[in-house]
């Protein structure tokens, strides 16, 4: 069985290579990036490292580095076809049974191909434009490219124009052989070709359409998105493509550009349209969107239809251009001009779906790229009804760490519109204020209850619960919602609190390092796994140090509702004094804005770690002076690490004098 580049490609994309490794030996979040120790040598300090965005790994150590199809072949001392069956399993995609399933081509038309009328091949724009794939013979192993002198993180990434996954030669995806044949002897064609020279034909037909250049420019689009983005224009005619391409009907049909009538008339899908070609990962064109220029022709859009290259499920529109600009917002959006009106006004990362509602495959690509995605749906109730549904499918993939913002536009706004009244700085704004999805979780089910209720409560509740069910089971995050979801109807510890709310103490500004440990533990003890850490950091006759190991002896004893958590741990606690303290830094700090933020929660906890554990090397350092040189400079390693992961621009001054 031999397999296509673009299938293989896909399952990769699908393939989310931390879970992938995660399963099978301990990773250990590291930034943005995970570690441990090698599995390909032996080593005590890890050197191995995972990027779930390029979907890489490499040790620093042995050089072994590579993708989800080359770990599995080494780890596992498999052979490419069994790894990607069980990759093409996991990400729910079925193999081509046969080679004659595998290969994107068809059958030239009867005739001398060399008849095939000409396209100018001169780039209309920065060439971006592909082949079909090619497996190279000399492409080195993956266990081996570590050893050749290169460091994977640093090969050209998929946005590139063939990131080259590595195979043995025996087991190469399918690549396109017809360059080695003479013209006349040519009988099979590459759609990815076809694709191309259809794409330079729209193009060449915008320039010679006037009316069509005036609808984009009204629509404020310049020269440069348009020749950026590759937008063409689909003549009139019933069957331009066909006459145009008369050897290649058969692509064409395959493609579903040409349509058959109930009468046998054969007919062009795109007619009078304004074209966007649709591009993949590595920026191979693979399908085209039209757009009627009189808003009363229904339907305004028209995409062509799924191929053996397009799989709408599992293509963004704007990806391959928002990872090459490297974005620092990614946002998704409904429509092509909602994606380019953006880009065009400087915030890249905006991408929309293909005519088909958001699924988990879309987001999943989103979260490979950045922790933090938004939403921005029109205004209107339609698209509100498409948030909310994007909601529920996202839920079941919100690991921990991940956060899903809900950008609410105004009513009767689009982002196009929007973002040419207020301008890239009045709606990046409203992206970094944008809540996140316990805010308007609550915000849109709190609209449908009474909740000067108990019954309205009590309501919302239950519908929280229904959808609460659907986070992952792991990790904290379904559980720091239910809790907030608790806290802001004022059912908890914090509701018995008699403090008036302008005497309490500020959680950020008027709490140490140690106290805001100390109140994140006692209210949401399900954090611990982030702050165990500071076990080794803490004096086991200071609180902190005393509720972390308190929290380890209890593990499993817990109970799931944070009141009794709450209660288990003050009634466990060794000292009666230190107990009624605890009590008092509950009841007099206001942690609200962090009950009502979940999302925070987590990557607050790791912040903390770190600062607590660089205070107390510092302390050590102090404390040895200069008398054990070795244990100095280790630990003045240690330091800088940390100050490197909490992004310090200077090393905090260490003068160990006393």
């Amino acid at each position: 069985m031999r397999i296509p580049q673009s299938t293989v490609d896909q399952i990769l994309d699908r393939t989310d290579l931390v879970e992938l490794i995660g399963s099978r030996i301990k990773l250990k979040k590291a930034g943005k990036n995970y570690t441990a120790c090698c599995p390909f040598h032996q080593e005590k300090s890890p050197s191995f490292n995972v990027q779930r965005d390029k979907g890489f790994y490499h040790c620093f150590g042995c050089q072994a580095s590579g993708n989800a199809i080359g770990f599995l072949m080494n780890y596992e001392n498999r052979s490419f076809i069994e790894a990607i069956n069980e990759l093409a399993q996991r990400a729910g995609i079925e193999l081509p049974k046969r080679d004659s399933d595998a290969a994107p081509q068809y059958k030239y038309a009867k005739g001398n191909t060399t008849d095939r009328k000409p396209t100018n091949k001169k780039p209309l724009q920065p060439s971006t434009a592909t082949t079909s794939p090619k497996a190279s013979p000399t492409q080195p192993h993956a266990l081996d490219q570590g050893r050749m002198g290169f460091d994977p993180f640093d090969l050209p990434s998929d946005d590139d124009q063939d990131t080259g996954s590595w195979y043995p030669d025996d087991a190469s995806p399918i690549s396109d052989t017809s360059s080695s044949l003479e013209p006349n002897d040519q009988r099979e064609g590459n759609l990815y070709d076809l694709l191309e020279d259809i794409t330079l034909f729209y193009q060449q037909q915008l320039q010679q359409h006037a009316p069509a250049r005036q609808y984009l420019s009204n629509r404020g689009l310049d020269g440069g998105a348009c020749t950026d983005w590759r937008l063409g224009y689909a003549p009139t005619g019933w069957q331009h493509l066909e006459q145009q391409f008369p050897q290649d009907i058969d692509g064409l049909k395959a493609l579903g550009l040409v349509r058959t009538s109930e009468q046998g008339r054969e007919f062009d899908l795109l007619r009078d349209r304004v074209i966007f070609p649709i591009r993949d990962r590595k920026g191979r064109v693979v399908g085209f969107g039209g757009r009627a220029m009189d808003d009363t022709i229904k339907p305004k859009y028209i995409n062509s239809p799924e191929s053996a290259v397009f799989q709408k499920s599992h293509i963004l529109y704007g990806l391959y251009e928002s990872r090459k600009a490297k974005p620092e917002h990614w946002l998704m959006v409904e429509g092509y001009m909602d994606v380019i009106a953006l880009h065009q006004a400087g915030l890249a990362g905006a991408v929309a779906t293909l005519g088909t509602a958001t699924n988990s495959d879309h987001l999943e690509m989103l979260f490979r790229h950045d922790r933090r995605v938004t939403l921005a749906f029109d205004g209107d109730s339609a698209g509100q009804r498409a948030a909310w549904r994007t909601l529920e499918l996202a839920l079941p993939a919100l690991s921990d760490g991940r956060e899903l913002h809900f950008l609410v536009l105004p009513a009767a706004h689009d982002p196009d519109s929007l973002v040419r009244l207020e301008g890239a700085s009045g709606l990046r704004q409203r992206i970094e204020n944008a809540p996140p999805l316990s805010d308007y979780l609550y915000e849109t089910l709190s609209r449908q209850f009474d909740l000067n209720r108990p019954e309205g409560k009590s309501s919302l509740m239950n519908e929280a619960q229904k959808l609460l069910v659907q986070l992952p089971q792991h990790g904290a995050f379904r559980q720091l919602l239910r809790q907030s979801l608790r806290e802001r109807l004022g059912i908890g510890w914090k509701a018995r609190s008699a403090t008036p709310k302008d005497h309490l103490i500020s959680f950020e500004q008027g709490c140490s390092l140690e106290e805001k440990a100390l109140l994140l533990l006692l209210h949401y003890p399900v954090l611990a796994k982030n702050l165990h850490p500071l076990v080794e950091h803490s004096a086991i006759d200071q609180p902190l140090g005393q509720l972390l190991r308190l929290l380890q002896q209890c593990q499993g004893q817990l109970p799931e509702d944070p009141d009794h958590a709450l209660c288990f741990l003050l009634g466990a606690w060794p000292d009666q004094q230190g107990r009624l303290k605890l009590c008092q830094l509950l009841d007099h700090v206001d942690i609200d804005s962090y009950v009502q933020r979940p999302e925070r929660l987590e990557g607050l906890c790791q912040e903390l770690s770190l600062q607590l554990t660089e205070a107390s090397l510092i302390r050590q350092l102090r404390q040895i002076g200069s008398s054990d040189l070795a244990r100095v400079q280790a630990l003045k390693n240690q330091v800088m690490a940390i100050q490197h992961r909490l992004h310090f621009r200077e090393p905090i001054p260490m003068s160990m004098d006393g």
